[in-house]
């Protein structure tokens, strides 16, 4: 991974976990070739675990020099009644979601009286 390719290492983005993409709002320019090209991903691996667990890493490059500028890695995971996202990336940022798999979150319910 490469820190001068980005303007901020690993930016907080919150509850956002890309699976796919790149977050270009964060791309300064490659450090290998000093270009601003569109990047490309490469190296696209789903995995799944024996838990359920499922693993998405792809690396970010360069389409001009193929510079590897960053290494993404998404998560998910269902744990009990919630599926779980987690996204860690020097250029895409770090962020976890929890998102409830029945049709009415019972913890936005309890917030509510």
């Amino acid at each position: 991974m490469c820190g001068e390719c980005v303007k901020s290492k690993c930016p907080d983005r919150g509850n956002i976990c890309l699976d796919n993409g790149s977050y270009i709002l964060n791309f300064a320019h490659c450090a290998e070739c000093q270009k601003r090209e569109p990047i490309k991903i490469a190296q696209r691996n789903v995995e799944v675990k024996d838990d359920g667990e499922e693993v998405i890493s792809y690396e970010h490059k360069c389409t001009h020099c193929c510079h590897v500028i960053a290494e993404h890695e998404h998560t998910f995971s269902i744990e009990g009644e919630y599926q779980e996202y987690a996204m860690y990336c020097m250029l895409c940022g770090v962020g976890s979601d929890t998102v409830s798999v029945l049709p009415v979150d019972p913890r936005k319910e309890m917030t509510l009286f």
